[in-house]
């Protein structure tokens, strides 16, 4: 798309306003704060949309200078390189230019919940785990399990990580759904296929900040922790559950030994997933737009099928489909999906701003 010169001379004279303010040194506390925010999130937007109000006059002058027999050879071909190269900056600008999700660079809890197939939906559950581990470590990314209750056969019935690192949310966003399994169970003795699923939902972690929760609003219970965990463990009133009472989310957390550590790491969760809440209340006005989009994050939306006897991985919401279900278990492939799916969405934002 092309960006009006209008619309260039206003990113401009707004930089240039901001660096004026800056530099004033009259700027104190919140007023510093907010102003130097506005600058970062406008400065690689201007410094695109200089390039191409430059590369624009260049074509212009060239474009004048063909009428000159003497320049004509050299402007020709001055002029075909700008043009191969000007879209590709229009397109950087316009990317540059679309709004961002104020939560892209946060940190993300990722929680995986074996769904329909038994064993084979945990055992699934912890493929898709290590496939996330092993995609953050190629990401440069942390990941640290928060709850793990882990399946008599392996895997898991549920996980609940917290990935810290540039830039987490933004690319595992669309990762949010119902991710579909396509093979022979280790446990099946007559080589059938079964179809089995685990639901995969990505939120961004919010600060205490940005969720504050009174403490009336809580129903908090301790009771003996179940399950695998050794002799103190069980026998000892260190699990938490809390409700949040309005909005009836409840988190339970029984991993640790100790109470208090139980209790953390049930508000961080709790946190997160009121912050999501939140959000989507927030985007309420915005779901028509939303359905064009690569996705909405609807946990019960199918969004992958992982078909083992073929070998292939099949994004359903922008049919890609890819021979290489090892590589994207190993996470080498998965920055290929993922890369797809972030492109995709960008198109389609750019084709309605664009309308």
């Amino acid at each position: 798309m092309t960006i009006p010169a209008e619309r260039l001379r206003q990113i401009a004279n707004r930089f240039a306003e901001l660096e004026a303010r800056m530099a004033s040194g009259q700027l104190e506390g919140e007023e510093f704060v907010q102003a130097s925010r506005d600058y970062a999130e406008l400065e690689p937007v201007a410094k695109i949309a200089t390039e191409v109000s430059a590369m624009r006059e260049e074509v212009a002058g060239l474009n004048d200078m063909l009428s000159d027999p003497e320049m004509r050879g050299m402007a020709e071909e001055e002029l075909a390189s700008l043009k191969k190269q000007l879209p590709g900056a229009e397109r950087r600008l316009a990317l540059a230019m679309l709004p961002r999700d104020a939560a892209d660079q946060r940190p993300a809890m990722l929680e995986i919940r074996a769904g329909t197939g038994g064993d084979e939906a945990a055992l699934f559950a912890g493929d898709l785990f290590r496939m996330y581990e092993k995609y953050a470590a190629e990401q440069g990314w942390k990941v640290e399990p928060v709850s793990v209750a882990a399946a008599d056969v392996g895997g898991y019935k549920e996980v609940v990580a917290n990935v810290t690192g540039t830039g987490v949310f933004a690319k595992l966003k669309f990762e949010s759904g119902v991710h579909r399994v396509q093979r022979v169970p280790v446990t099946e003795s007559g080589g059938r296929i079964h179809t089995s699923a685990a639901t995969v939902a990505v939120l961004p972690e919010p600060t205490e900040v940005d969720v504050s929760i009174d403490d009336n609003d809580l129903r908090i219970d301790i009771y003996r922790s179940s399950g695998a965990g050794g002799q103190h463990v069980n026998t000892t009133d260190s699990a938490v559950r809390i409700t949040h009472v309005p909005t009836g989310i409840v988190v339970a957390m029984q991993d640790e030994r100790s109470q208090h550590k139980n209790r953390d790491k049930a508000m961080k969760v709790l946190r997160a997933r009121l912050y999501e809440k939140r959000r989507e209340e927030a985007h309420g006005a915005e779901a028509e737009a939303r359905k064009a989009m690569v996705g909405s994050g609807d946990r019960s939306e199918r969004i992958r099928t992982y078909n083992f006897p073929q070998g292939r991985v099949t994004d359903h919401r922008i049919g890609l489909t890819l021979h290489k279900l090892p590589e994207v278990l190993e996470g080498t492939g998965l920055a290929e999906m993922i890369d797809a799916l972030i492109a995709e969405d960008e198109a389609k934002r750019l084709s309605a701003m664009d309308a």
